[in-house]
């Protein structure tokens, strides 16, 4: 979703940092990949640091990254519980934190946060990353509050199903398509949607 997000802004004619724990995917003249974990606090204190340095301002973040593991709440593993709550949500307070101080300095700023329809239908063997998804409803709602002072906005997209690695890394074909088929349209969700 975040490679999606990205082409789009490009091809709209921004300049785009993209932070991941991975490697850069995009090639592009306006497109700059900072390698960050969001789960590490000083890590994104560093990476938004540089941001502010070299670019002076920002604008917008999108804040897509998500950690998510598709099995029954018995057999969740705790490390695979706990880099859902450390990515999922202390990763989106950790980035929309320092994008805000940036974005303080102009006094507008717009943060979307990528939610996931998960937290409304709570499908069986998401335990973990729906609560997740909907502790990050909350933590926005609080957010866009705490920001609107300074003229940033702070609002939450809770996509259905697209078709990403991350999606089909969940669950098999069958229990995917048991959530498609639940769904109001059911159908995967278009980058064009």
């Amino acid at each position: 979703v975040g490679k999606m997000v990205a082409e789009h802004l490009l091809e709209e004619g921004a300049v785009v940092r993209g932070i991941s724990r991975g490697p850069a995917t995009i090639e592009h003249p306006y497109y700059f990949h900072m390698p960050t974990d969001i789960g590490d606090n000083d890590a994104v204190r560093e990476t938004f640091g540089a941001i502010g340095r070299v670019h002076g301002r920002l604008d917008m973040l999108v804040n897509c990254a998500a950690v998510a593991t598709s099995t029954y709440a018995l057999l969740v593993p705790t490390a695979g519980a706990e880099a859902m709550v450390q990515t999922n949500i202390l990763g989106l307070l950790y980035v929309a934190r320092e994008a805000a101080k940036l974005m303080h300095r102009n006094n507008y700023g717009r943060i979307v946060n990528i939610g996931s329809i998960h937290s409304q239908i709570a499908p069986v063997g998401a335990s973990i990353y729906a609560a997740s998804k909907s502790a990050q409803e909350t933590l926005v709602q609080v957010l866009s509050k705490e920001f609107a002072g300074w003229g940033i906005t702070v609002n939450t997209l809770a996509l259905s199903p697209i078709e990403t690695c991350m999606l089909r890394a969940s669950g098999t074909p069958e229990v995917i398509q048991k959530v498609i088929d639940g769904l109001t349209i059911p159908r995967l969700t278009e980058p064009e949607d």
